[in-house]
């Protein structure tokens, strides 16, 4: 398996916390790469894969991952989780922004999105 990049992902729960996490992610050198309104996505200038993801909410998933991986074949990821017995938290689905992606249960209770971008 090829893992692309890890994000972690912050769960904002006020709307003033929205910018002053911008901010402040801004102070150690992130800008803004992507804006849905309910996720933004902040990336180094210099290395584009290093990137954090701020979360309002998630639109269409029932919690907020705490991690995304991308990887290179999310399906086949996907067919060695459901083996391994993991707990699935939200089923293979394309999204409107270009990436296939599920949620999964690591032993520690922590969500992770696991996702592949659509060519």
């Amino acid at each position: 398996m090829s893992i692309r990049r890890i994000v972690p992902n912050i769960h904002v729960e006020a709307e003033g916390q929205w910018n002053t996490s911008r901010e402040f992610y801004g102070l150690l050198g992130f800008e803004e790469v992507m804006d849905m309104g309910w996720v933004t996505t902040l990336a180094s200038p210099s290395n584009p894969t290093a990137q954090i993801s701020l979360f309002t909410e998630e639109r269409t998933a029932p919690v907020v991952p705490d991690l995304s991986v991308e990887v290179e074949d999310v399906d086949a990821v996907y067919a060695q989780v459901v083996a391994s017995g993991a707990e699935i938290v939200r089923e293979p689905r394309d999204e409107e922004w270009g990436v296939r992606r599920f949620f999964v249960r690591d032993p520690n209770g922590r969500v992770i999105n696991v996702l592949t971008h659509r060519s």
